[in-house]
């Protein structure tokens, strides 16, 4: 039986996941369960801003906090905005972790990336890979941020008694993605591009890099039902998982597939039926990037989404909600 809470602040609701997690709190809401749901965009609080957070989560007094907001992007914006992508993230996370804590806030879930695992970690990653070697260079500076998300919650929980835990889902997407030509993630940039294409009557599509590197995805629906069941678990279930590991837990699909055979499912699903090359100038990043989600697994928790069904829902809310010419 899930835990059931009052007042749950969800930073970050906007944002695809963030968004995904409030659809389905509401849910639980209107059918009956005892929650009162906080949010906040942007313009009515910076979470960059110490003094704002500071006294909004002073003045609400919310019993859970849900951190799904970040500056997130592909290896084109990580790439062009290294000093951004670090420096709002740990602003981000300092100033919500630390104010929940000043604000009594027991209990806070905050979700990362899977990036924070070093290049060569052996595949699939599991959580104790943490900190053993080198990162990534082309998302280092989100993937640093995002580490530093993990050690805020582990030291507040050892020297506190707080019960703050993180989730590092793989690659995510659905409804509420970014589909931006430039700054997206590689699987909202496909569609986007292939749709285009499609319009244009275009022959052929080019995708960066060999089209070889593996690459895992889940859908953000199955995301938001894995940070709520980590979430509502049980502190002693949930530390009996993950100790002595670190205070974060996997979530992926445990499928992976290459670029170049995503391109053509992409493809396929788009209704383009030109010919798909590839530009080894481009970078590859992380040649393989597979989660091991065992401990959620072994906690009863997997995944109910196809790759396949997923693309196909993720298209169609594309064409409803995106000015794909702009």
């Amino acid at each position: 039986m899930a835990q059931s809470v009052s007042r749950i602040f969800i930073a970050g609701h906007r944002g695809m996941v963030g968004g995904a997690i409030l659809r389905r709190l509401q849910a639980r809401q209107a059918a009956g369960e005892a929650l009162e749901l906080i949010t906040r965009s942007h313009a009515e609080l910076d979470l960059t801003n110490q003094t704002a957070v500071r006294d909004f989560l002073q003045a609400e007094r919310p019993e859970v906090v849900i951190l799904a907001a970040a500056k997130v992007g592909g290896i084109h914006a990580n790439n062009s905005y290294p000093a951004e992508f670090i420096y709002e993230n740990l602003m981000i996370e300092c100033n919500v972790i630390h104010q929940a804590h000043a604000a009594g806030v027991r209990r806070l879930l905050q979700l990362g990336s899977s990036c924070i695992y070093p290049k060569e970690a052996t595949q699939p990653m599991r959580e104790n890979a943490l900190l053993t070697g080198v990162l990534e260079p082309t998302n280092e500076p989100y993937a640093i941020a995002k580490i530093a998300g993990i050690k805020l919650c582990e030291s507040y929980n050892r020297q506190y008694g707080t019960d703050y835990r993180s989730v590092m889902p793989t690659n995510l997407y659905g409804p509420g993605d970014n589909f931006h030509p430039e700054n997206s993630h590689v699987l909202p940039a496909l569609i986007r591009r292939f749709h285009q294409a499609k319009l244009d009557g275009l022959d052929k599509v080019t995708i960066w890099g060999t089209g070889r590197p593996l690459r895992e995805f889940l859908h953000v629906d199955d995301m938001a039902a894995a940070a709520l069941f980590v979430l509502d678990a049980p502190k002693a279930e949930y530390d009996a998982h993950t100790q002595p590991m670190l205070s974060h837990i996997n979530v992926g699909s445990g499928t992976e597939i290459s670029i170049l055979d995503l391109a053509h499912l992409v493809a396929k699903v788009v209704g383009f039926q030109g010919k798909i090359v590839t530009d080894p100038s481009r970078p590859d990043g992380t040649m393989r990037k597979l989660m091991d989600s065992a401990l959620l697994r072994d906690m009863g928790w997997s995944p109910q989404i196809s790759l396949q069904d997923g693309l196909a829902e993720t298209y169609q809310w594309f064409l409803q909600t995106t000015d794909f010419r702009a």
